[in-house]
């Protein structure tokens, strides 16, 4: 399956026929969340470096082109103005790692309005999916207070790629480590992992598993010690460490029950066995819920392994974002649908310190000491620079989220933190909207109530980000 047909079928109807219309002329949409989905104050902008990678190779080719026309019931000559269709357009977007807000573009396109069209899908699913599992990533290291965070999510998510994805993205948001193989050798990034039930299951007894898994294993190890009584297995387990005396590292992991009350009894047991360098790790549907409920009660748990349910960010799986466009040809547009009033032209983040972020326009001056967010990461269809690194998109994360106000930063009950619009956005938006009312509504002109009220509903639904 080519990535190039991997979009909507609208988006297809609608570029063939911008090219038989010879509408090739420059357009810019932009992608937004409308809004924060709940139980969020923040959001931690990714995908845009896979995003980049499909626009980089962008090429509609024969085989394509059959493609469409077979799902439009069409002779392959009829989609024949989009063979050789390649995106040359200009990107501009928020690096990834950096905290984004309702409302606040995560990446604008500008491209010949048939180019910029086709890719509109595809870069909704990229940086929609990626973005919501590394906000749920970042609050799991904020509820970890400190303690190590490891993914193992991959046997849960939605397909091997979505795996490697949430791998990054844990990486990207200050885990420690990996359980995916794959995504460790990727990546550059530590991979951790223990055993399983069954492994204990197949030894007559846990201590003799606990020894064969020690003799394969050189190094530190981990013994998973709830496969029947959990006090027991810690006792089997720190009979074994005691003897092997491996040093720093080994541990044992409790994976079901009250992790709390379990990882208690745990820790006296293995003081009380002088082990007191072993750690104790969790895992059994973590997410920054449970860890923030047990960091909170003080449960002496070294290390969180999360997994199912921050691979598929299964409270927030979705955002309600939105690719519009907002420029044509050189002129602003907007779309004044209830509720989903999209504001006009190229826009640009401003970043205070200590301030909330001001959405304005791309050309406009910055506000003292603000930091513009969206940079130019393609021109002409190429990358600006090389890739960005792993270890960069972290740093930022880190430092955005190290600055968000407590209250966005809360596990339960975030209150969201919320840009301002600059004057010169709101002017835009104020004129394009009259010129478009006068446009598309003229019956409304004249109308006494039903025209103030609809400019109103417009004017507030802007105005929310304030």
């Amino acid at each position: 399956m080519s990535d190039v047909t991997t979009t909507d079928l609208y988006e297809v109807t609608m570029a063939l026929s911008y090219l038989r219309e010879g509408m090739r002329t420059p357009a810019t949409f932009s992608l937004f969340v409308r809004d924060l989905p709940p139980g969020r104050g923040f959001l931690v902008a990714a995908g845009l470096e896979p995003a980049l990678d499909f626009l980089a190779r962008y090429r509609v080719e024969r085989e394509d082109v059959q493609e469409f026309a077979a799902a439009l019931h069409r002779p392959p000559e009829d989609l024949e103005p989009l063979l050789g269709l390649a995106f040359g357009g200009e990107v501009r977007a928020v690096p990834e790692g950096h905290v984004v807000l309702a409302g606040e573009p995560l990446l604008e396109v500008t491209a010949p309005l048939p180019q910029a069209q086709l890719v509109e899908t595809y870069l909704l699913n990229q940086l929609c999916h990626q973005t919501a599992v590394a906000s749920k990533a970042a609050r799991c290291v904020l509820a970890a207070a400190g303690r190590p965070v490891v993914d193992f999510s991959l046997r849960r998510t939605h397909g091997p790629w979505a795996g490697l994805q949430a791998a990054r993205l844990g990486a990207m948001a200050g885990f420690a480590a990996t359980s995916n193989v794959a995504a460790a050798g990727a990546l550059g990034f530590p991979a951790s992992g223990t055993m399983a039930h069954s492994y204990v299951e197949a030894f007559p007894s846990e201590e003799q598993a606990f020894r064969a898994f020690a003799r394969t294993h050189p190094g530190p190890v981990t013994f998973l010690v709830d496969t029947y009584d959990t006090e027991a297995g810690v006792m089997a387990a720190a009979r074994v460490l005691a003897e092997i005396r491996r040093g720093p590292g080994c541990a044992i992991r409790l994976d079901s029950g009250d992790l709390g009350d379990l990882a208690r009894r745990a820790r006296t047991l293995l003081d009380a066995a002088g082990l007191p360098d072993v750690r104790i790790v969790a895992s059994g549907g973590l997410d920054e819920y449970a860890v923030a409920e047990l960091v909170h009660n003080g449960a002496p748990i070294d290390v969180y392994a999360v997994g199912t349910k921050v691979g598929v960010a299964a409270d927030a799986p979705y955002l309600d974002a939105a690719y519009k466009l907002v420029e044509y040809g050189g002129s602003p547009v907007m779309k004044l649908s209830s509720a989903k009033v999209t504001a006009p032209g190229r826009k640009q983040v401003f970043r205070r310190p200590g301030q909330p972020d001001v959405i304005g326009l791309w050309d406009e001056d910055p506000p003292d000491s603000a930091q513009r967010l969206l940079r130019t990461v393609m021109r002409d269809g190429r990358r600006t620079a090389p890739s960005d690194r792993l270890e960069y998109a972290r740093a930022r994360c880190a430092h955005d989220i190290a600055a968000l106000p407590a209250p966005a930063r809360r596990i339960h009950r975030p209150e969201p933190w919320r840009p301002v619009v600059s004057q010169a956005l709101e002017d835009l938006t104020s004129r394009v909207r009259g010129e478009t009312e006068r446009r598309f509504r003229p019956e409304r002109r004249g109308l006494s109530g039903s025209g103030g009220q609809t400019d109103r509903k417009l004017s507030s639904s802007l105005r929310e980000p304030h």
